[in-house]
């Protein structure tokens, strides 16, 4: 099940050839950073193991959370939240615990949340200065962290939500314009389709999933990276029940076999390794 062994036709963003993993300490001595660009606590968990294996390795990772997850309208568009439970100010402090909570499970930086109104990343017509400040705060936070590489949904936002896309929307904007910091280096992550599907009844929604030729990247982990996961996983009280975690968890584990599917926002080479 986590075998890690698999032949990989890959595109990657840098023209070295794939290594072996053993540290992520380059020659210098300063660590590597990686940086997951995300709408909302909750959102870590598309590529979770990942996130503790290089966090095991030495790496220096964190989480930008967009929102502040007010509404609830995080993964599926909140398909799994509990009925009841906190709503507006309090659901956003919750949620910002939540987030505290996955990431010290991970073993990562604490989150770094900007606040924003969740489901309204794109609000232009209730506030058209947001996209524009939303922009400048994540540019801003990337300038700070300079990562060695991103991960940050799709352009379908993985499960269609807006926010979803709105964030990847703005990493591939300030990649393209060569905003500080921003490196060459930027992965677009997916929840795995059967996790979705076991996530909600309703199914996954229809022309969302890229076709599997276009995941060219597959970063292994560890079955002690796996473990991290369902405890970051269990801090989302407010999202998750523990009947959705006991039923979900497995499938998503079973979908990653040991590796974490990415595609490259700009490819140009092959590999197993975001830092390499």
């Amino acid at each position: 099940m986590y075998s890690v062994a698999r032949t990989i036709v890959a595109v990657l963003l840098f023209t070295a050839p794939a290594t072996a993993v053993t540290q992520d300490t380059p020659a210098g001595g300063a660590p590597r950073t990686l940086v997951a660009v995300l709408a909302h606590a909750d959102d870590e968990g598309a590529v979770a193991p990942m996130l503790a294996r290089y966090a095991r390795e030495g790496a220096r990772v964190y989480m930008i959370i967009a929102s502040d997850g007010s509404q609830g309208a995080g993964q599926q568009g909140n398909i799994a939240r509990p009925d009841s439970g906190p709503r507006g100010d309090d659901l956003a402090r919750a949620r910002a615990d939540e987030a505290r909570c996955a990431a010290q499970a991970l073993g990562i930086q604490p989150p770094i949340l900007l606040g924003f109104p969740d489901g309204k990343l794109g609000d232009y017509i209730g506030d058209r200065s947001l996209l524009y400040r939303l922009t400048q705060q994540l540019a801003q936070q990337l300038e700070q962290l300079h990562p060695d590489a991103v991960v940050t949904w799709g352009p379908d936002g993985g499960v269609g939500h807006p926010d979803h896309r709105l964030v990847s929307n703005i990493v591939t904007q300030l990649q393209r314009a060569g905003a500080p910091g921003v490196p060459e280096r930027v992965f677009y992550m997916y929840l795995p389709v059967e996790g979705i599907r076991a996530m909600s009844p309703r199914g996954e929604p229809p022309l969302l999933i890229p076709q599997a030729k276009y995941f060219t990247v597959h970063v292994p982990f560890t079955p002690k990276d796996l473990d991290a996961t369902r405890p970051a996983m269990e801090c989302h009280r407010t999202q998750f029940t523990p009947e959705v975690v006991q039923r979900v968890f497995p499938v998503m584990a079973r979908a990653w076999n040991g590796a974490i599917a990415l595609i490259p926002a700009f490819p140009t080479t092959g590999g197993t390794d975001l830092f390499r």
